[in-house]
């Protein structure tokens, strides 16, 4: 069985790109790591935060449409999406909520560790998760950000199900995620990376679907160290379940296949390589529009189209 080390990314949809760009770089201190727009849909951007080179573990992405209507949270969705922050800096993000007007709730214990949920301005479901062991990890920084208190990568994510059953035979048959602790409507499985490591599932029967739109995770990414791991998971997916993904698609910065698992959630499956230092160099990652190879003959109108960031 080919084995997921975890979590590779998470996509969202946003509304006002300028808000989402301000808020995940200043606010929480994220580097923008990449400026590009949605390979399927070049009239919008698609926005990648990370740690300094956009490790997988640590990249959260955006398709900002400036118009879109809200989404509703439901099953078959992502409910959370929780980033590792040193256990001692919990306090400090209190504080900065309050100061920067940050929606979010009181402290709560969750599998042994302390939760501070939070949204960003279109509502999305998002939590710290205090870590122990991380105060001297390397992190990426800025003026209003120290180390010692900066995001070090995905914790993980909280997936809303009808029944737990067929979207954990998926983690651990496909993805090798192994049941761990669980309370009374949520199970945990985790992968063997520290960063991005657990999924929960959380069990909501007879809940309404839940709608996409902005404020709503769009798919999870789950890491594979090659094209062959990759493969051997779509294997496993479609002898296992039945289950068919799409072909791959070359996204410049890694290699994906997608389908949606059994509880409706959209999973994606994408490479560890090359990374995003493949069309700009490291100290200047996310400062110009990067466009795959087939938009490029049209860059003057994509340029012209997009929303101004200034």
């Amino acid at each position: 069985m080919a084995r997921s080390a975890g979590i590779h990314h998470v996509t969202a949809i946003a509304s006002d790109p300028r808000r989402n760009l301000d808020f995940y770089t200043r606010v929480i201190g994220l580097r923008f790591v990449k400026k590009t727009v949605n390979f399927d849909d070049p009239s919008t951007y698609h926005f990648y935060f990370g740690d300094e080179v956009g490790s997988p573990g640590t990249i959260l992405t955006f398709f900002p449409w400036s118009h879109v209507a809200p989404g509703r949270p439901g099953v078959g969705q992502t409910l959370e999406v929780a980033f590792r922050v040193p256990e001692e800096a919990l306090g400090f993000w209190m504080e900065r909520f309050v100061s920067h007007g940050v929606t979010h709730e009181a402290p709560t214990r969750r599998f042994e560790r302390t939760v501070l949920p939070f949204r960003d301005p279109d509502g999305t479901r998002l939590a710290l998760v205090g870590t122990s062991g991380l105060a001297g990890s390397h992190a990426w920084t800025t003026a209003d950000v120290p180390a010692e208190a900066a995001v070090r990568g995905f914790a993980g994510v909280t997936l809303l199900v009808d029944r737990p059953e067929p979207t954990a035979a998926v983690l651990t048959q496909v993805f090798g995620f192994v049941q761990g602790a669980r309370t009374e409507n949520i199970i945990r499985y985790r992968g063997e990376a520290d960063v991005g490591a657990y999924v929960d599932l959380r069990i909501a029967g007879g809940f309404l679907p839940g709608t996409l739109g902005a404020g709503s995770v769009h798919h999870i990414a789950f890491r594979a160290a090659s094209d062959a791991d990759q493969a051997a998971m779509a294997k496993a997916l479609r002898e296992k379940f039945g289950i068919a993904t799409t072909e791959q698609k070359e996204r410049n910065y890694f290699r994906s296949i997608y389908f949606r698992e059994p509880g409706g959630v959209i999973f994606e499956i994408a490479t560890d390589d090359p990374g995003f230092a493949i069309d700009e160099p490291r100290d200047a990652l996310g400062t110009s529009l990067k466009l795959p190879p087939f938009y490029e003959k049209d860059r003057e109108r994509i340029e012209a189209a997009l929303p101004l960031l200034d």
